[in-house]
């Protein structure tokens, strides 16, 4: 309470629920090699650790020092670092057929990587610009979560079932964490989620989707947030 009224309520719980996400996260190669489940990459699966938990850690610094908005654009592009380096896919996007002057499929080569890194920075702020109203920022977080596995579901049968497998395994720890914590910030909020959380969210759809290979995808179920973002820009 920072007026000195009310009741205490514990702030930055983001911090916890991103630190038993890890655990759960740690185990994931574990369990893959023991039921035969998908193909263990452990170098993007090491990666993706390593950028969230960059980010876990970027987003209680930010809780206890109150970054700058310009700042905060900056931040995700470190974390997403090891992301990037990890990233082992293809690097073309198919056009539209309207666009006859272009090539169906263009190469994009190292744009592809900046375009990643962007993705990153636009993917932990859309979280964190809805900061502020009891359970907002952990039940889009859920929302969008159970659309990104609701579509990893339905591709398990196709040629890249192995990547989709991946984004489950990061996925549904991710939230069974955001639910334990919106039933304590659901209003009224008994805890605060912190910038710590909202980073963290974001930085987990990065890593799902870049690794799963349908960042094109899950921009379109960002569609929502992409206005809220397009419509807060000058406020930045």
């Amino acid at each position: 309470r920072k007026d000195g009224k009310g009741p205490l309520v514990a702030e930055s719980l983001g911090l916890p629920t991103g630190c038993i996400w890890m655990m759960c996260a740690v185990l994931v190669p574990l369990l893959q090699y023991s039921l035969h489940i998908g193909k263990i990459s452990l170098a993007e699966h090491n990666a993706a650790l390593a950028s969230v938990c960059t980010m876990i850690l970027l987003g209680f610094v930010d809780d206890v020092v109150d970054l700058r908005w310009r700042v905060k654009l900056v931040m995700p592009i470190f974390a997403s670092l090891p992301l990037v380096l990890a990233y082992s896919g293809g690097t073309s996007v198919v056009l539209p057929r309207v666009l006859t002057f272009l090539p169906r499929v263009l190469e994009l080569g190292i744009l592809y990587k900046v375009y990643m890194c962007l993705f990153a920075v636009f993917s932990t702020n859309t979280i964190n610009i809805h900061a502020g109203i009891n359970g907002l920022e952990v039940g889009q977080s859920v929302v969008t979560a159970l659309a990104v596995v609701t579509h990893n579901l339905l591709e398990l049968n196709g040629p890249y079932a192995s990547d989709h497998v991946f984004s489950l395994s990061v996925m549904l720890p991710f939230i069974g964490v955001s639910l334990a914590l919106l039933y304590f910030n659901w209003f009224p909020a008994r805890v605060f989620v912190g910038d710590t959380y909202t980073y963290f969210a974001g930085m987990i759809f990065a890593v799902a989707s870049i690794l799963g290979h349908f960042s094109k995808t899950m921009l379109l179920l960002f569609a929502p947030q992409i206005f809220n973002f397009l419509y807060s820009l000058p406020q930045i």
